[in-house]
């Protein structure tokens, strides 16, 4: 099938080698503008486009595809690549560009999304950081054919997947961006022989996955347990949740909620012991246990090879 595609990070990038390793015929790709990053903050391509120049695939970097937008020229110059290649479908993948109408109409078979929830819960930019944020056991994959509205369109495919207790961002990301591209894959497959049934997404149980913010990694230890060792692994890669000891901001990448019963008496943030499993702190309700944690510059540490290197004392309080 002669595809257009559309995304940018990673999770789309993986998408974009399944498509490409199927056979189909990948005419035009469409990715965000190079962005500055590292220390140097030099300009970088994103994965999708790196894959697609490795491929010998044409990229295009428009900054809008709005006609009526701040970048015209740019939209236009789009709009002239896209009815020149005449594609059957459109794919996109956590492309980062709402696709106004005249995109929409332009691919014979419309555009179809891969997002990384079960719609119509989580909708929106972040669904796996919120699904593991939430305390979701469960997840998926949906391929959408696309509208005008956000992630509102009729369902085409859908598979779920569990979220384990130990998943974080990172190790779910990594699971749904494979998923995604076999199921784009099988639906591009049907709809060559017409065989997709559009399903509308249901009205009960919407919910919106609103983007990561940094603010959001502080940790804020007047919550459970439970829910800051949720947020911990849905921080983790980005934006890594945080806590500040004697001024100095802390990470912490791994963490689980401590069982039995809460014993009282400290104030949240407190640390009520050092053990060999892990640094254990008040929280609202029980305590936390912290595993795994870095200083700023340093590497990522276990909590007792953590210790040797900073000694911490029963008592102190984070945050």
């Amino acid at each position: 099938m002669k595809l257009v595609f559309a995304g940018t990070p990673e999770f789309a990038a993986v998408a974009l080698a399944h498509l490409y390793a199927a056979g189909h015929d990948i005419v035009l790709v469409l990715s965000q503008p190079d962005r500055p990053a590292g220390r140097g903050m030099k300009l970088l391509p994103s994965p999708v486009k790196q894959f697609a120049l490795a491929h010998g695939m044409v990229v295009a970097q428009p900054r809008s595809l709005r006609l009526d937008g701040k970048y015209p020229d740019e939209a236009l110059a789009a709009r002239a690549a896209l009815e020149l290649v005449q594609a059957d479908a459109m794919v996109v993948a956590a492309y980062g560009l709402i696709l106004p109408r005249w995109v929409l109409d332009t691919p014979r078979l419309g555009c179809f999304n891969i997002h990384a929830s079960l719609l119509p819960r989580w909708r929106g930019a972040a669904p796996i950081h919120r699904a593991i944020e939430a305390g979701d056991t469960v997840t998926g994959v949906t391929i959408m054919q696309m509208d005008a509205g956000l992630d509102t369109g009729d369902m085409l495919l859908t598979q779920a997947v569990p979220i384990s207790p130990l998943d974080t961002t990172g190790s779910l990301h990594d699971r749904l961006a494979v998923l995604g591209g076999q199921l784009m894959v099988q639906a591009l497959g049907q709809a060559e022989f017409d065989q997709l049934q559009a399903v509308p997404q249901p009205l009960a149980g919407i919910t919106y996955a609103s983007k990561i913010d940094k603010a959001e990694a502080a940790i804020d230890w007047s919550q459970s347990a439970q829910t800051i060792s949720q947020r911990v692994r849905a921080f983790n890669p980005f934006p890594g949740a945080s806590t500040l000891l004697a001024g100095e901001t802390l990470k912490i990448w791994s963490a689980a909620a401590g069982d039995g019963a809460f014993a009282g008496g400290q104030v949240g943030g407190q640390i009520v012991a050092l053990t060999p499993s892990g640094m254990v702190v008040a929280a609202l309700d029980s305590t936390l246990i912290i595993t795994e944690l870095q200083r700023p510059g340093g590497k990522r540490l276990a909590s007792a090879e953590f210790l040797r290197g900073c000694p911490l004392q029963v008592g102190q309080v984070l945050g």
